[in-house]
């Protein structure tokens, strides 16, 4: 039994992989800073030893043929010099993936700067649905499965019997000694580029930068595999006339998928080339996720799954955890948790609550948490995005620029805070009977949503 030694184990992504080589025979151990659940209970369940921190002698006590470091790792780690000193065998997390799991199975890659968790879910979901039992490593956890990664159930046999594995293909950089895009070395058949616009500003200097790392996706997909492009964005255009050796499907305009008519309920006809060929019947809010209902739908066709199969099944999806997430209802108030922190993330979220809700108050508290966040790179479109909601609370600590100031234009419906008790007195002390507080963070957010039940539940009722 080889022993693979995980740096970084903690992350939602290392912590797949640790599930799946676990799952495949490998023995697993890890390491990473304080361990928090959920991911901490997964791998105790798994039994997966982990250590914390990261000082090089836990080199000693695991001995592993190979050391797969996640991006978390940075050079001047005692354990990362330790492991360089020694010559001992090392590898990326998505290199280790590629040559061990997904060379043996058909490859179904969701990309895009948003979207990419909940669509991935999705698509995994529509396999699962159809009998098709695949693999997947997603960014999130879907309710459909409970885990966020596994192996494919049914095994590849034969030539002709493909299995099937589904991966959130990130454009983050791979690790501190390969600073190309993760997705770079899963090698899919069947891609989805779900958008693309500006992020990651620690690490990409402008929004050419992570086009030149799509591109280098697009070079590895073979002539027969398909792309399922959002020919709504113009930033994807210009990667695919970069050049483009596979089949290409579009979605959003009415060149091949499209969105037909929509329903009060959230149902909705799909279009291919301006004809009806199915009908989604769901709960899930707004045009985003119609959007990456359709390239699901194209991707699974790409396999053989019938579209009103695709369709059927996308109406038993239950969605991710943390994306409009009910955590509470409390004296007739509504507490959500999403995973929205881009500004065009934070717009979508909203402005899909809106039309669930109608005039309801929605209550918006965020925090610029993400690296781009903090950078105050995305600080010029921040205040556009929250315009929908009627009031807006923003968590500003640790941040060095001024939020106040960003979010000016929104005048007397915006507060900033910079104590997170402050903060949640606030929003307690305003809220009332009807209202919706949407909180929106990549990060735990300090357990705020207990917090603001908590205190909701003793606030003198309306």
């Amino acid at each position: 039994m080889q022993h693979v030694h995980i740096i970084g184990i903690g992350g939602t992504f290392m912590g797949g992989i640790a599930a799946i080589a676990k799952e495949a025979g490998y023995r697993v151990t890890g390491c990473d800073a304080k361990m928090y659940p959920p991911m901490s209970t997964q791998l105790a369940e798994l039994g997966i030893e982990v250590v914390e921190g990261f000082e090089a002698a836990q080199l000693d006590r695991y001995t592993a043929d190979i050391y797969v470091i996640g991006n978390v790792a940075r050079r001047g780690m005692p354990v990362i010099e330790a492991i360089l000193n020694q010559g001992l065998p090392y590898t990326s997390g998505p290199q280790w993936l590629s040559e061990h799991i997904l060379q043996k199975h058909w490859v179904l890659a969701v990309a895009g700067t948003h979207g990419k968790t909940t669509t991935a879910s999705m698509l995994a979901w529509v396999l699962e649905d159809s009998g098709l039992e695949p693999g997947f490593l997603i960014g999130g956890v879907p309710e459909n499965f409970a885990v966020s990664a596994r192996l494919p159930k049914n095994p590849l046999v034969n030539a002709n019997i493909d299995s099937y594995f589904v991966i959130e293909a990130d454009e983050y950089d791979t690790a501190f000694f390969d600073k190309r895009s993760k997705f770079i070395h899963y090698r899919p058949r069947t891609a989805i580029l779900n958008n693309l616009e500006y992020d990651h500003a620690d690490i990409f200097a402008n929004l050419a930068a992570i086009q030149t790392q799509f591109h280098h996706l697009i070079r590895t997909i073979p002539s027969e595999g398909l792309i399922v492009n959002n020919d709504q964005s113009s930033a994807l255009e210009e990667v695919l006339a970069q050049g483009c050796w596979s089949q290409i499907q579009g979605f959003g305009s009415n060149q091949d998928w499209q969105i037909g008519t929509i329903r009060s309920n959230g149902g909705f006809d799909v279009l291919y080339r301006q004809q009806i060929v199915g009908h989604v019947e769901w709960d899930l809010l707004g045009q985003h996720n119609r959007m990456n209902a359709l390239a699901v739908i194209a991707a699974a066709s790409h396999i053989g799954i019938p579209v009103q199969q695709s369709c059927a099944a996308l109406g038993r999806f239950k969605n991710v955890k943390r994306r409009m997430e009910i955590k509470g209802v409390v004296q007739g108030i509504t507490v959500y948790d999403d995973f929205a922190h881009h500004p065009t993330a934070i717009a979508t979220t909203i402005e899909g609550l809106r039309q669930k809700i109608g005039p309801a108050r929605i209550l918006a508290v965020f925090e610029p948490r993400s690296n781009t966040m903090k950078l105050g790179a995305m600080k010029a479109a921040l205040c556009q995005s929250l315009v929908q909601a009627n009031i807006v609370y923003c968590y500003a600590g640790g941040i060095n620029w001024d939020v106040a100031a960003a979010l000016g234009p929104l005048e007397n419906k915006v507060q900033v805070f910079h104590e997170m008790s402050a903060l949640i007195k606030a929003i307690v002390n305003d809220a009332s009977s009807g209202d919706h507080i949407l909180v929106m963070s990549n990060g735990s957010f300090g357990g705020i949503h207990q917090q603001l039940l908590d205190g909701l539940q003793n606030k003198p009722s309306d």
